[in-house]
């Protein structure tokens, strides 16, 4: 039997791991909504003006730099688009996964895991039976 000492501080680790990822919930949502919209906003603007980019004449013609400078909406699109992945957007929508597989990984060296919500889950011991 485990002392009390180790089973409040088990029930205290437990309390403030479920704190912390429910604390992202609401954030990664509005993160997952907004960027969902801005993302596929971008993803279309860049698709549609891409189409205009290559169908032009004139891109054959000119070098790269100009043919940019002529399709403003391409390059703008495609930058925003690049500032957005290197901002590192995708990470903030996952981060309470981010979290709970991290401390997933360290609980194993412990018999434990813990669930998407934080909560602990105790892994029963494995019997050393060496008997032959």
């Amino acid at each position: 039997m485990a002392p009390l000492w180790a089973l409040a501080d088990l029930k205290a680790f437990e309390r403030r791991l479920t704190e912390v990822v429910s604390s992202y919930r609401p954030s990664t949502f509005r993160w997952r909504t907004s960027s969902l919209v801005v993302l596929s906003a971008m993803s279309m603007c860049t698709a549609i003006s891409a189409w205009y980019w290559l169908r032009d004449p004139r891109t054959v013609v000119v070098p790269l730099t100009e043919s940019l400078w002529i399709h403003p909406d391409f390059t703008i699109a495609t930058l925003t688009l690049i500032v957005l992945f290197i901002l590192g957007i995708q990470k903030l929508v996952i981060a309470p996964q981010i979290i709970t597989s991290r401390t997933r990984t360290v609980l194993g060296d412990f018999n434990m895991s813990c669930d998407d919500t934080g909560k602990l889950i105790l892994k029963p011991r494995q019997s050393n039976n060496n008997s032959t």
